[in-house]
């Protein structure tokens, strides 16, 4: 006996006998595909992390790392398989594109990729803060190009290739950052000062390796009616797009100097009739000492606060009473109210 489920019903595939065809079609199709599904793009670790409006620069391992999240194992992307269509739930600005700050770090000279542009900017002495070099053997091109970088100041760091091809597939094996803004000569600052016949207002600091830390110490200090900001080169942010970013404008007013070794500045300051402050747990109540006249601030980072060794070289140090239970205040608060003590102490 036949059974009538087992027969061929005509309809029910693409064409010939038996083969379900649909009158809407231009051509035999299999399914049904929808036709407003927007076209989902690839999104590196870096894009998604820029979507989210995150930084991509970094520093070295023991500086801070909003990256190393997304590289981790535990990571929700793939390192580079990642598809996403542009309305996924991550983007929080409708108007934003992955990439678009990379893009335009690229575009405005903070990042450049290759060996040539890279070299010309060490030879023209512009301030390159952070060299990424793909790990493996190095052309004598390539070893030139990091011993100028070296010999200029800057963090080389080895990374993966990978990495690299996620920031600029046209890398040629490295990239650079460089400062937002020029560095000036802790004697420019001076001479600024002495130009506006005002007795020299300086915040140094030491340690402070948050670039966002950073850029909110500079918009302070240029508020404050301080002459200048002093970095030290080896432990401590640059001017990243993301200090540049922080410093809300600041960094167009306020001059940055980048100095070998803070010790050796304090030493030129002092030389130049400076007060150097700086600032410990056990100095005296800063709401009640005599901040008046030419003062350096030395402001240390919220872990380890000023090295003992540049302390040493303080003529002075003072605190701010802390009423709470907290022992200590975030870098730039804390750097911010000092710096308005002095201005006060300057306005009697």
């Amino acid at each position: 006996m036949s059974n009538d489920n087992n027969r061929r019903k005509p309809g029910n595939r693409a064409q010939g006998a038996g083969r379900r065809t649909y009158p809407d079609a231009a051509g035999p199709r299999v399914g049904r595909i929808a036709r407003n599904v927007p076209r989902a793009q690839q999104v590196t670790d870096e894009e998604d992390n820029i979507a989210r409006g995150e930084e991509i620069y970094t520093g070295n391992s023991t500086l801070h790392s909003p990256l190393s999240t997304l590289h981790s194992p535990h990571s929700s992307l793939h390192r580079g398989a990642a598809y996403r269509a542009p309305s996924g739930p991550r983007r929080r600005d409708a108007d934003a594109q992955p990439g678009d700050a990379i893009a335009e770090a690229l575009e405005d000279g903070h990042i450049l990729a290759g060996r040539n542009p890279i070299r010309e900017a060490l030879r023209a002495g512009r301030p390159v803060e952070k060299l990424l070099v793909a790990s493996g053997e190095l052309s004598g091109a390539a070893q030139e190009i990091v011993r100028m970088a070296k010999d200029a100041g800057a963090v080389v760091q080895p990374v993966d290739r990978s990495r690299l091809d996620q920031i600029y597939p046209a890398h040629q094996g490295m990239l650079a950052y460089v400062a937002a803004v020029p560095y000036v000569e802790l004697s420019d600052i001076l001479a600024a000062a002495a130009e506006r016949g005002e007795e020299p207002f300086l915040v140094l600091l030491d340690g402070i390796t948050d670039p966002h830390n950073l850029g909110a110490i500079v918009r302070s200090a240029e508020c404050a009616g301080a002459h200048g900001v002093v970095i030290p080169e080896r432990r401590a942010a640059g001017l990243t797009p993301a200090a540049a970013k922080a410093a809300a404008g600041a960094l167009n007013h306020m001059p940055v100097a980048r100095v070998k070794n803070l010790n050796r500045a304090i030493e030129e300051l002092q030389a130049a009739g400076v007060w150097v402050v700086g600032t410990a747990m056990d100095g005296e109540n800063a709401l009640e000492a005599d901040l008046s006249g030419p003062v350096a601030l030395v402001i240390g980072s919220e872990g380890e606060g000023v090295s003992r060794l540049t302390l040493e070289k303080c003529d002075r140090t003072v605190s701010l009473p802390m009423k709470g239970r907290i022992e200590s205040l975030n870098a730039s608060v804390a750097a911010g109210i000092l710096m308005y003590e002095i201005v006060r102490a300057r306005a009697k």
